[in-house]
């Protein structure tokens, strides 16, 4: 499974979670900023978007009850035709409050989860704590709230040389915010960039993901 120090785990006995569609009611703020040039050598080895996606998640309700999350994409796919039209979140660093969520990202989405402590709210001071490393966020919302309807996918690769493809579709309201970040670790201050970055904050929404397509 590919992912970086932050997201890596031995640990391979985790709670069995229901297959997907998991729908879930959610809460959360995202940012995102230019790549640096270490999260382009994380990339894929097809064509790419030098854009790093990263988001803080409350989830709400879920078929493993309620947990919270963060997960970055130092790059991302470019539409082609093993992914889709749409580009895509290639993701090495995941962590949840839940261990049956880390089952469920590890088994049915070859998303690299491993356990976290989170404290404060997704939508304004957050901060996500691991093994040796942190990630703190800061959100000033502005703007008016606007509807918000679409996909977030992403693309994972697999042992084989395949792809995990799979897409989270959402409906609910956003606003447009500022966050400020601050991201320890053995890699992710090299690729997750600190500073004040342009992001949004999704107010309630509701968000089913699929299962994956292996291509």
């Amino acid at each position: 499974m590919w992912s970086v120090p932050e997201s890596t785990s031995d640990r391979v006995d985790w709670p069995v979670s229901d297959p997907p569609p998991w729908p879930a009611s959610v809460r959360a703020t995202l940012w995102w900023h230019r790549s640096t040039p270490a999260a382009r050598e994380l990339g894929p080895d097809d064509r790419t978007i030098p854009v790093t996606v990263a988001m803080m998640v409350d989830y709400l309700d879920s078929p493993v009850g309620p947990y919270r999350e963060i997960l970055a994409s130092p790059v991302l796919h470019a539409p082609g035709k093993r992914i889709g039209p749409m580009p895509r979140m290639v993701v090495p660093f995941i962590a949840v409050d839940s261990e049956p969520s880390v089952h469920g990202g590890r088994f049915h989405w070859q998303l690299p989860k491993v356990l976290a402590e989170f404290d404060g709210d997704v939508q304004q001071k957050f901060t996500a704590t691991g093994d040796g490393w942190r990630v703190r966020s800061d959100t000033r919302m502005l703007g008016p709230r606007l509807p918000i309807a679409g996909a977030l996918g992403f693309a994972q690769p697999e042992s084989g040389g395949g792809l995990a493809v799979a897409s989270a579709r959402l409906t609910g309201s956003f606003r447009y915010a500022r966050v400020s970040v601050e991201a320890e670790g053995p890699t992710l201050p090299n690729w997750l960039a600190s500073g004040t970055h342009h992001g949004a904050v999704i107010l309630g929404g509701k968000m089913t993901t699929g299962a994956a397509k292996h291509r």
